[in-house]
């Protein structure tokens, strides 16, 4: 269900434990060459012969850009915060590479929700987000922390 037709959700709503799963985004040569062209341009992400002579054996995606496809996974559909997914960093790994074929979605869970002492309109969120593929391989491991709003009054 994408995350405009979800109920939307507060600081309030949220507990550890919760999980949320995204849709998907099926991933193509094209799709990858294209973003390596404008972000990322190394052989290895931009030409599928030369990249056979690399560290990947062969095209993957940029870790960047599965990481813009996974931010994109999470508005969509992976997580309806109220006020948006808003984050205030993180840890970001790439265990595998993303390659042509691949078709991702992001499994999150909250770890930990913390209220503002602060800030009363407001709380963190520690999640983890892992993006797999259709083999279920993490292929990329994301912890942010996110600004949630509580409910308004």
């Amino acid at each position: 269900m994408p995350a405009t037709d979800a109920p939307k959700l507060y600081l309030e709503d949220l507990k550890p434990g919760d999980r949320f799963t995204s849709g998907e985004h099926a991933l193509d040569e094209a799709q990858i060459i294209d973003f390596a062209t404008r972000f990322d341009p190394q052989p290895f992400h931009l030409d599928p012969e030369a990249a056979k002579r690399t560290f990947f054996q062969g095209l993957a995606a940029s870790g960047w850009h599965t990481a813009a496809i996974t931010m994109r996974l999470l508005v969509d559909s992976g997580i309806p915060l109220a006020d948006g997914v808003i984050g205030s960093g993180g840890e970001l790994s790439w265990p595998r590479p993303t390659r042509p074929g691949d078709v991702l979605h992001v499994e999150s869970e909250v770890v930990e929700v913390t209220p503002s002492r602060s800030k009363p309109e407001r709380g963190m969120v520690q999640m983890r987000c892992d993006t797999l593929n259709q083999r279920g391989e993490v292929v990329q491991r994301f912890s942010p922390k996110l600004v949630v709003s509580r409910r308004p009054a």
